[in-house]
């Protein structure tokens, strides 16, 4: 893909998105990585409101591992495969306590090695809480990348963020990674994305096959 192709993308979706944020409710370094971690396979919307009470009543890693794992599953129940996730949380905070003196790790390799932080949660929180530039792939990342020939259809979740690296500017990372995923979850959603209204289907592959298949079908309807 050529380098105006790229900019135009991101151009394009940033005059869209142009105040993209994380929207995990989060106060520092330390409650994002719960929230992110707890946002596997589940919305921010009901992380957010599951954070709202838990975060008013855990402070630290300390306040954590003081409770019982069944309370604290209790506390997140709301949110998908909780019991995993809170023995993650519980393990995770016992290590920050052991090894980091409570704090999180501001690098990359140190929070990959944290229980149920994987190197999405990993580039979330770097680049979040600690500006240090990264592209986070989520599924809404995957899916815009692929279907913008940003990435190849088959490539993987790695591949994807290797490419996307190389092909967005350094200091546009992080600001790219919030753009795409409100760029894929308001409007190029994996349902019923809006190509007939969007102002990048002359650069979609995805988009053109779609619309060319409804006027198909439209078609079709129209003669039969």
């Amino acid at each position: 893909m050529k380098a105006e192709t790229v900019r135009y993308i991101l151009d394009t979706i940033g005059a869209m998105f142009p105040d993209a944020h994380c929207e995990l409710n989060h106060s520092n370094a330390f409650e994002l990585t719960i929230a992110v971690l707890l946002s596997a396979q589940c919305t921010d919307e009901t992380v957010n409101k599951v954070t709202k009470d838990l975060f008013q009543k855990y402070k630290t890693p300390e306040d954590y591992v003081s409770v019982p794992l069944e309370e604290l599953e209790q506390d997140i129940r709301r949110i998908g495969l909780y019991r995993n996730k809170a023995k993650h949380i519980h393990n995770l905070c016992r290590i920050l306590i052991e090894q980091y003196g409570g704090e999180v790790p501001r690098e990359h390799d140190k929070l990959v090695q944290l229980p149920g932080v994987g190197r999405k949660t990993a580039n979330v929180v770097v680049s979040n809480a600690f500006d240090v530039p990264a592209i986070a792939v989520d599924t809404h990342v995957e899916r815009v990348s692929k279907r913008l020939a940003l990435a190849g259809w088959k490539d993987s979740v790695l591949e994807v963020e290797k490419k996307l690296m190389k092909r967005v500017p350094k200091d546009e990372w992080t600001i790219t990674h919030h753009r795409l995923i409100f760029f894929g979850r308001y409007h190029c959603k994996a349902q019923n994305p809006k190509c007939q209204v969007c102002p990048l289907l002359d650069v979609c592959r995805e988009g053109k096959k779609r619309m060319k298949t409804s006027q198909i079908r439209k078609d079709k309807e129209h003669t039969g």
